[in-house]
């Protein structure tokens, strides 16, 4: 297991479906990376995240608890493939896509548990919740039915919080300590499609 990149983002306009209310909402999302398997600078991450990223709804994203946003990069084939088909264009996303800061390998949701504590490098983190996508997540994939894909394909990725801050490189290793083991994040995620599903939030 280990850390392919980090990425960071700055709060912009939010572009992409032919919405009328997008033109006036803010997002982050868009980030790119700083650090990489290929360009291993380091980055200074603090307990608000890393530093120089963004967030435009702190009632949602960022914070102590949803400092940092992992995605893991075994997910970023079946994105290519689902937007390839649905948008009739040849997809391929870079790292960042996802809106995530550490892009890792080695990991995932069936095998990530709620109170794992997460070691890369030298640093210290905890895995609070999934990611919950919402309209943003479409407008940036330009497919309407992203959020509700992320949902269904169980490819959600997580939050960390921040336990020991500090100076962290693209390729550093991950290791895992179990907590209690109760909640997997992809328990989680399989929950809360099934809510949207009853709520008819995906109709």
């Amino acid at each position: 297991m280990r850390l392919l990149s980090i990425s960071l983002g700055k709060a912009g306009p939010l572009f992409g479906l032919n919405h009328p209310d997008y033109s006036s909402v803010a997002s982050a999302i868009n980030k790119k990376p700083v650090s990489t398997l290929s360009q291993a600078t380091p980055v200074e991450i603090k307990s608000l995240g890393v530093v120089g990223d963004e967030q435009a709804d702190l009632s949602v994203h960022g914070g102590l608890e949803k400092a940092i946003y992992v995605y893991p990069i075994e997910h970023y084939a079946f994105w290519n493939e689902l937007l390839s088909r649905e948008t009739k264009q040849i997809v391929n996303l870079p790292i960042g896509s996802m809106g995530e800061n550490f892009t890792i390998e080695g990991l995932l949701e069936d095998e990530i548990f709620v109170g794992d504590k997460m070691s890369i490098g030298e640093l210290e983190f905890t895995v609070v919740k999934l990611r919950e996508p919402c309209f943003k997540f479409n407008a940036k994939m330009k497919y309407k039915g992203a959020a509700k894909a992320m949902l269904q394909s169980g490819k959600s990725g997580w939050y960390l919080r921040v336990n020991k801050p500090g100076i962290l490189a693209a390729g550093a290793k991950i290791d895992l300590t179990p907590g209690q083991r109760i909640t997997s994040i992809a328990s989680q995620n399989k929950a809360l499609f099934q809510r949207g599903n009853q709520k008819d939030l995906w109709d």
